[in-house]
């Protein structure tokens, strides 16, 4: 017994090192793995915010590819990326905005002063970032006519990251 319990640690140790590389070695290890993608989104469950349109569970499942974005006033990286948005909605892309513990005022004051790149918005009832994994804002999902996920991004999205991961994935929920 005190045979195997000797070659325990450096089997443990080994077994460490081994995650650890496969991990550093990941394509985007800054990327969040989803369980959503290639799956119907979750339930829509937002609260208006002041006069902006409403968005709902079948706007989620009409034809056509749109993004949920999941963003606050107080969050400097949303507003970072808040310029990515508006060229996305210039460009015809719909997107449905999803204000994350906020208060209106603040929300209402941010959409004024940076623009309103949404087709419709709502308010976080608290239980919306929960069904849908949300680790922080801003969080942006990819979604086919049917509904279904195709990309989970989680952070500000650059231009470069515009490229490289909204685009594509933009495209293959238009195919």
């Amino acid at each position: 017994m005190a045979k195997v319990l000797m070659f325990l640690p450096p089997v443990l140790f080994a077994g460490l090192a081994a995650l650890f590389i496969v991990g550093m070695n990941r394509e985007d290890p800054d990327n969040l793995p989803s369980a959503f993608t290639g799956k119907l989104a979750p339930a829509v469950t937002v609260l208006a915010l002041n006069d902006y349109p409403l968005f709902t569970d079948a706007d989620l499942r009409a034809p056509g590819v749109k993004l949920v974005n999941f963003w606050a006033s107080w969050c400097a990286p949303c507003r970072a990326e808040h310029p990515m948005l508006e060229k996305l909605a210039a460009e015809g892309v719909v997107i449905y905005g999803v204000n994350y513990k906020d208060r209106v005022a603040d929300a209402t004051g941010f959409l004024t002063q940076m623009g309103n790149p949404y087709t419709a918005i709502g308010a976080d009832e608290r239980t919306m970032s929960i069904d849908w994994g949300i680790t922080g804002v801003p969080e942006t999902f990819v979604i086919n006519g049917d509904g279904r996920i195709i990309l989970r991004f989680s952070g500000p999205i650059s231009a470069a990251e515009l490229e490289r991961s909204i685009r594509p994935a933009i495209a293959e929920a238009s195919q």
